[in-house]
């Protein structure tokens, strides 16, 4: 019995230990993250102003795709109720606070945290580079969609991204193997389709989409960083991505479980 509190005494001080510095590499990731889309934005900008291959590359996109548009009202209306039901931010938004709220009833205290924080960070970021940028939108005869604000990076789009990937992370930690590909298609699907859908209906060039893109693929790389680092610094086993941030999410305790310290229970691959 003495030994066995002792060692949980030693896992408590470990887990500890291991939580302030995730709280301290959760904030320098955000950091890092919204330092990088300062000289990111402005590069985008000097590449947009100056150099005619990309221009050209957004113009055509958007004169051709939205051609299709006008001549198609009931393509276009599909595309009009993906784009602002479906694949809408605040609907991304809500699925993840949903996804959050339950990992905080399942006590999965730090990858809720991780899933809050990547969230609001690409949020906040994304709105600091369209103030800094002041990007106008596409401007066409006969528009078939308008959008308020900015052009650049696409909210949406960098939204998709940073939505999907907590949204992919988390259920790869909880669906078998055989129906991983299924949660990967569907990621993928609504992140290229976001794409897609806003620039046929004219309200982003094609770069606005792209710098969304890169934009919450970098927050979503740094706070995932910042999580990897806290299971190592715990005595949590390694996992690959593939299995999802936390393969013990299935587990009765998931941040404390006899699995996550002996590599026995539940496995990535299962």
């Amino acid at each position: 019995m003495v030994v066995r509190a002792g060692a949980r005494r030693l896992r408590q001080h470990r887990r500890g230990i291991a939580d302030r510095r995730f709280a301290v590499r959760l904030a320098a990731a955000a950091a890092v993250a919204a330092i990088a889309a300062a000289p990111f934005a402005l590069v985008a900008v000097l590449v947009e102003r100056q150099w005619r291959p990309l221009h050209r590359v957004d113009v055509d996109a958007a004169r051709q795709l939205h051609a299709v548009a006008t001549d198609h009202p009931g393509w276009t209306g599909t595309l009009r109720f993906l784009s602002d039901w479906v694949w809408d931010p605040l609907t991304l938004r809500l699925a993840v606070l949903a996804v959050t709220v339950w990992l905080l009833y399942r006590r999965a205290w730090r990858l809720a945290a991780w899933s809050a924080t990547t969230a609001v960070v690409g949020g906040l970021i994304g709105l600091w580079v369209k103030l800094l940028v002041e990007r106008a939108r596409p401007s066409l005869e006969d528009p078939v969609a308008h959008a308020p604000g900015y052009s650049f990076p696409s909210g949406h789009a960098m939204t998709a991204a940073t939505s999907c990937a907590i949204l992919l992370l988390v259920a790869l930690s909880l669906v078998p193997r055989r129906a991983r590909p299924v949660c990967w298609a569907l990621a993928v699907l609504s992140v290229v389709g976001v794409g897609f859908t806003r620039v046929a209906l004219g309200v982003h060039w094609f770069s606005d989409i792209v710098g969304g893109w890169l934009l919450g693929a970098a927050v979503v790389t740094l706070t995932t960083w910042a999580f990897e680092a806290w299971r190592a610094d715990a005595g949590m086993r390694r996992t690959p991505l593939a299995s999802g941030l936390e393969p013990e999410l299935r587990t009765e305790d998931p941040e404390d479980t006899p699995a996550s310290r002996t590599g026995t229970g539940v496995r990535p691959g299962d």
